[in-house]
């Protein structure tokens, strides 16, 4: 199971996701790094998250398709 993530990391699309041709697609894609905000209450395993450059918020996407930044790549 993975590590879940912490409220207010950055965090990227894990690279299985990040490699899929409906990624391509996802609004957020060139808003990248996200911050995680946190998992909506009454849609488990789905969070809420802002873009670090714009601040647009993005929500209802699935936790399990994130993984936090390494230090390196902050």
């Amino acid at each position: 199971m993975s590590k879940p993530l912490r409220k207010l990391s950055l965090v990227r699309l894990r690279k299985k996701w990040a490699s899929t041709p409906s990624a391509q697609e996802l609004p957020f894609l060139n808003d990248m790094p996200l911050v995680y905000l946190d998992e909506i209450p009454n849609m488990p395993e789905h969070g809420v998250f802002a873009g670090h450059r714009s601040g647009r918020l993005y929500s209802g996407y699935h936790i399990a398709q994130f993984v936090e930044l390494a230090e390196s790549e902050v």
